[in-house]
């Protein structure tokens, strides 16, 4: 005979923002029954149960008196709310024959804001996409593919592992204590880019370009450079004035930053370019000029 196919474990998601409402999505899409969505309001759970291709039951938090039935609870709250709904959830009537295991999706806690469910026999772990989630629905599409942190009890970092295996992504583990300093890492990979981004759209603005304008005029330079990264070191993909030892060019720049009173801009070109330096591992005048500046 042939081998029985493993059932997925039921979910139930506590948090309906945007990376909780992608994964409910992704794991639907993948089979997961998701047997309850609960969020503060019930409105924000029934908004996204109606994204969902199975029925799942939305709940206010204040409508639980007992915990949902499921194998697998997620909780994809904010990271200030996680320890507050663990130590709520320890609280609630449950099935003694159930121990279900808990993961939560912070990228900067990890599993030990779960404790008072472990102490009642729960497994507990964090599970944590590096994904930019914007949106639930193209949200649901980057989860799938992409790299997870995975950390916890044993059981439960297999079966976070196993999730992260059904939505064809990759996980890696590292150990608990680091967990700040690799959403850090994360954190300076993704949105402190878009806050980057978003100076280069303010200098550009002092030259007279519509912001949308130069949103579009920047990307594919952004694109390129990412390509770039992806077949390359950061220090084979930097390109431009640090890489050249420009030194009248990073003149120029200093001064024209000072010139049209940006000061973001200025600090952020000095700093980033002293890393770029580092890189490049040349240029000892150009440091001098951006220390002196």
């Amino acid at each position: 005979m042939p081998a029985r196919k493993k059932q997925k474990p039921t979910v139930a998601i506590i948090g309906s923002g945007r990376l909780g409402s992608a994964l409910a999505i992704a794991l639907d899409q993948k089979g997961y029954r998701i047997k309850y969505l609960v969020a503060r309001r019930r409105s924000s759970a029934r908004r996204t149960a109606a994204l969902l291709d199975a029925a799942a039951t939305p709940l206010a938090a204040k409508e639980m008196r007992e915990l949902p039935a499921a194998e697998l609870l997620l909780i994809a709250t904010p990271d200030d709310q996680i320890a507050t709904v663990a130590s709520w959830l320890s609280r609630l009537k449950s099935d003694s024959l159930l121990k279900p295991t808990a993961l939560h999706t912070s990228g900067a806690l990890s599993s030990q804001v779960l404790v008072p469910l472990s102490k009642k026999g729960w497994h507990v772990g964090s599970i944590h996409p590096l994904a930019s989630v914007s949106e639930p629905r193209a949200g649901a599409l980057s989860l799938r593919g992409a790299f997870w942190c995975v950390e916890g009890d044993s059981a439960a970092v297999r079966l976070a592992r196993n999730v992260v295996r059904d939505l064809e992504g990759k996980s890696f583990s590292i150990d608990s204590i680091y967990k700040p300093l690799y959403h850090a890492a994360a954190v300076m990979a993704s949105g402190n880019v878009v806050a980057l981004f978003d100076v280069a759209l303010e200098m550009l603005g002092q030259c007279g370009l519509k912001k949308r304008e130069a949103q579009r005029i920047l990307l594919p330079l952004l694109v390129t450079t990412v390509q770039n990264l992806n077949d390359k070191d950061p220090a084979k993909a930097l390109t431009g004035t640090f890489s050249r030892g420009d030194v009248e060019t990073v003149k120029r720049h200093l001064a024209a930053l000072k010139s049209n009173e940006l000061p973001d801009a200025l600090e952020l070109y000095r700093l980033l370019g002293k890393r770029s330096l580092k890189l490049t591992k040349k240029y000892p005048q150009i440091s001098q000029i951006l220390k002196s500046s």
